[in-house]
C-alpha cells in the first residue's frame, strides 16, 4: 500500500504552537535584519561596477537594443545574468546605482527563501537563524558579497525551486514539478555550476518516490515534467541566439572554450594560487561557520535533526560540489555554499533549543537562541565598524576585488565621453566591460576579457589573431591599451613571455593612425606592479586621427 507522500519528504516542523510573543519577535527580528542589510547595500549602491558586473552589464544593455547575446560580445558564462541584468536596468536605470538597487531585491529575496526553508524544516526559530545568517553572509567583503556576481541569481533560482519541489512532494500535481524544473533551468542558465542543484532536485525527488512506493505511472509523469521544466529554459535560449545567427559562437564559448578553460588549472596551482588564498576570508566569520558545523552533525545528537538530516547533508554537499568546477575558487564562488551554511546554523540553534527543553532544562532553553544573537552581533559589528565610513569608491578600492581597478574605469569612461558620439565603437586591448557599460560604446573586438588569450589553452592564439584581426577591420573611434597584469593575468599562466610579440603587435595597433588622448595611472595596492611599460601601470587612450 502506498505511503502518504510527505512521509519522505523533510517533514516540517511540527510542535507545540509557539506563543504569539516569540512568534512576533523572530518576524520583527528578521524584518529588522534585512532592512538593516539593504540599508547597507543602498548606502553603497554607486560603488562602481567590478569586471563581472562590467560584462553583465554591457551585455544586458546590447540585449536591451535587441541584440542577442554572443553575437557582438564573447563570454563562456550562459545568458542568465545578462538576461537578469536587463530586466534590472529596465525597472531602475542603466547605472551601477540601479543595479545595486536590483541587487537589493534580489538578496533580500533569497534571504527571504532561506528563511522559508529554514521554517519548514526546523521551525520559526530556525528558519530566523537562517535568513538572518544569510543576509550577513551574502554581503560580507571576504566573498564580494556587495557586487551583483552570477552567484547571486544562481541561489535565487535554486532556492525558489527547492522549496517549490517540496511542495509538489506534498501535493503531487505536476505542473508544481514542472515549474520547479524551470526554476532549476534558470539556474543553470544564470551560471552553469547552477545545474548541481538540479541534480539534487532530481536525485531527491527519485528517493522520495521509492520511500513512498514506486508507481511508475506517476514517476514517469513528474519526472517527465521535471526534466521539461529544466531543459526548457537553456532550449527557448538557443533557439533564440541560433535565430540570431550567433549559435556557433555561442556553443564554441560555453562548450568548447569552457571545457579547455576546466583543465587548464592542476590540483597544486589549485591550492597554492588560490583556495589557500579565498577560503580564510569566504570562511569568516568562523564562529557563524562554527554554529554551521555543529547544525551539519545534528543528526548525531538530536533526535529531531534526524528525520531532516539526509536533506540538509545533500544540500550542503551538493552546494559545495557547486564552488568546485574547474578548481578554480574565486571568492564569490563561496555564495553559493552560504544558503546551506545559513539553513545548518538553523537547525544547530532549533534543535540545541528542542534537546534542553527535552531533557527538562528549561532555565537553559533560550540560551542556544541568546548565543547566536551575541556571536551574530559581534560577527557584524567586527566586519562593518570600519567599511561604514567609507564612500562607495574608497571601498571599491579597499577591496580591491581581486586587485582589479573598478574605479578607475570611471575616469576613462569620463575621459571618452568628452568626445564620443553615438554610433562610435571602442576598442580595449584589455579585460575592462565596465567601460563599454559606461560610455554606452559598443566593443569593437567582441572579446569582453582577454584572459583567455593568456591561458596555456589551445584556442588562445587564434584569440591573439581573431581580436588584432576585428580592431583592424573595424578601426574603432577610441582604443585603449591596458598595461596592467591584473587586465591580463599573466602571472597566473605564466605565459608572458611567449605573448610579447602580440603586446608588442597590439601597441603598434594603438599608434596606427590614432592620437594619444589621455594617460589614466592604474593605482598598485602593493600586490600587483606588474606592467610592460613606463613606471606604473597605466591606461592608455588613444582617439582614431580625424580624417
Amino acid at each position: 500500500m502506498r505511503q502518504n507522500s510527505a512521509a519522505a519528504s523533510p517533514p516540517q516542523a511540527v510542535a507545540a504552537p509557539e506563543p504569539r510573543s516569540r512568534r512576533y519577535a523572530c518576524y520583527a527580528a528578521l524584518i529588522l535584519i534585512l532592512a538593516l542589510f539593504a540599508a547597507i547595500r543602498f548606502h553603497f549602491r554607486n560603488m562602481p561596477l567590478e569586471r563581472d558586473e562590467g560584462e553583465y552589464a554591457y551585455m544586458g544593455q546590447l540585449v536591451l537594443e535587441g541584440i542577442a547575446p554572443y553575437k557582438l560580445a564573447y563570454t563562456m558564462k550562459l545568458p542568465g545574468t545578462c538576461i537578469a541584468y536587463a530586466a534590472i536596468m529596465a525597472v531602475f536605470g542603466q547605472t551601477a546605482g540601479g543595479i545595486r538597487i536590483g541587487l537589493i531585491f534580489v538578496t533580500t529575496f533569497c534571504s527571504f527563501l532561506v528563511f522559508l526553508l529554514g521554517k519548514r524544516l526546523c521551525g520559526l526559530l530556525g528558519g530566523t537563524v537562517a535568513g538572518t545568517t544569510y543576509v550577513f553572509l551574502a554581503i560580507r567583503p571576504g566573498v564580494l558579497g556587495m557586487d551583483g556576481h552570477a552567484t547571486h541569481f544562481v541561489v535565487l533560482a535554486a532556492l525558489a525551486g527547492i522549496l517549490l519541489l517540496l511542495r509538489a512532494l506534498d501535493h503531487p500535481r505536476v505542473i508544481l514539478f514542472f515549474a520547479s524544473g524551470l526554476l532549476f533551468g534558470l539556474a543553470f542558465l544564470m551560471k552553469q555550476p547552477g545545474i548541481f542543484f538540479g541534480f539534487f532536485a532530481g536525485c531527491y525527488w527519485l528517493w522520495h518516490e521509492w520511500k513512498t512506493g514506486w508507481r511508475w505511472r506517476n514517476v514517469l509523469a513528474r519526472g517527465a515534467a521535471l526534466i521539461t521544466g529544466t531543459v526548457l529554459p537553456y532550449a527557448i535560449v538557443c533557439l533564440w541566439i541560433w535565430h540570431a545567427g550567433a549559435f556557433s559562437t555561442f556553443w564554441f564559448w560555453t562548450w568548447t572554450y569552457a571545457r579547455a578553460y576546466g583543465s587548464i588549472i592542476s590540483l597544486r596551482d589549485t591550492w597554492q594560487r588560490s583556495l589557500r588564498y579565498t577560503l580564510p576570508w569566504a570562511g569568516r566569520p568562523f564562529v557563524l561557520w562554527e554554529i554551521a558545523l555543529v547544525g551539519l552533525a545534528a543528526s548525531l545528537w538530536s533526535r529531531y535533526a534526524r528525520p531532516r538530516g539526509g536533506f540538509v547533508f545533500g544540500f550542503f554537499l551538493t552546494s559545495a560540489l557547486a564552488v568546485c568546477p574547474g578548481l578554480y575558487f574565486r571568492a564569490h564562488y563561496f555564495i553559493l555554499l552560504l544558503p546551506a551554511v545559513a539553513l545548518c546554523a538553523g537547525v544547530a540553534v532549533e534543535c540545541a533549543q528542542r534537546e534542553l527543553r527535552r531533557r527538562n532544562l528549561h532555565r537553559l532553553v533560550y540560551a542556544p537562541a541568546l548565543l547566536f544573537a551575541l556571536a551574530f552581533l559581534l560577527s557584524v559589528r567586527g566586519q562593518w565598524k570600519s567599511y561604514l565610513s567609507l564612500t562607495p569608491v574608497d571601498l571599491s578600492r579597499k577591496l580591491c576585488h581581486d586587485g582589479q581597478v573598478c574605479a578607475d574605469n570611471e575616469l576613462v569612461a569620463q575621459l571618452i565621453k568628452t568626445t564620443a558620439k553615438p554610433g562610435d565603437e571602442i576598442g580595449i586591448i584589455g579585460s575592462e566591460p565596465e567601460i563599454c557599460f559606461y560610455t554606452r560604446l559598443r566593443c569593437a573586438s567582441h572579446y569582453l576579457y582577454t584572459y583567455p588569450l593568456m591561458e596555456t589553452q589551445p584556442f588562445a592564439d587564434q584569440m591573439q589573431t581573431d581580436l588584432l584581426t576585428k580592431l583592424q577591420n573595424s578601426h574603432p573611434r577610441f582604443l585603449i591599451f591596458v598595461d596592467d597584469e591584473r587586465s591580463w593575468g599573466w602571472t597566473f599562466t605564466r605565459t608572458l613571455g611567449k605573448n610579447r610579440a602580440f603586446f608588442q603587435e597590439a601597441w603598434n595597433l594603438a599608434h596606427t593612425s590614432y592620437d594619444s588622448i589621455g594617460e589614466v595611472p592604474i593605482p598598485d595596492p602593493g600586490n600587483y606592479t606588474d606592467h610592460l611599460r613606463g613606471n606604473e601601470p597605466t591606461f592608455y587612450v588613444f582617439q582614431r586621427e580625424s580624417q
